[in-house]
């Protein structure tokens, strides 16, 4: 018999997304689409290809004119957004309400809410991992009798980097 994982800490660590390369993520993302049955096609992984490669947030018409169509047919806006449901669906990807645009997940292979800090200045976007967060959420909700089906809470304020730039 196997032992549970221990919970998980919070992850607020900044360089979560670096510590590996694009091509590595997305090697992982192919992984866990492999070990749950499903298909990462060739427009899915360059989607997520792309969101890796930024530094910030991607709306769908941006990710639409980034992507280049291998094949004879021209990518339409529906087939980015399936491309993206997709990739949400598998946890690999988030979508930033406020900004309508999409980041990959720091930590695809691990269920857990989704809290973002966004600079209003620079648009980056910080994901941060805390299940205690989760756990606060799930309490309020069954008190209020609520069932959650997705949780996600974005915060709006000023990167470090544009903080010491106004300041200075």
């Amino acid at each position: 018999m196997t032992k549970p994982p221990p919970p998980l800490g919070p992850c607020a660590d900044r360089d979560a997304r670096r510590r590996l390369s694009p091509r590595e993520r997305v090697a992982l993302a192919v992984s866990i689409c492999k070990g749950r049955g499903v298909r990462m096609t060739a427009l899915r992984r360059r989607v997520l290809e792309l969101l890796w490669a930024s530094d910030r947030p991607m709306g769908a018409y941006e990710l639409l004119r980034a992507v280049k169509p291998g094949g004879s047919r021209p990518v339409g806006p529906t087939t980015v957004y399936r491309a993206l449901a997709f990739l949400m669906a598998q946890g690999l990807v988030s979508r930033i309400e406020s900004l309508n645009a999409y980041v990959p997940c720091a930590h695809p292979q691990r269920d857990h809410d989704c809290l973002f800090f966004i600079c209003s200045r620079c648009q980056v976007s910080i994901e941060l991992e805390d299940p205690r967060i989760g756990g606060l959420l799930a309490e309020d909700a069954d008190a209020l009798g609520f069932v959650a089906t997705r949780r996600t809470v974005e915060i709006k304020g000023m990167c470090a980097l544009c903080a010491n730039a106004e300041a200075a």
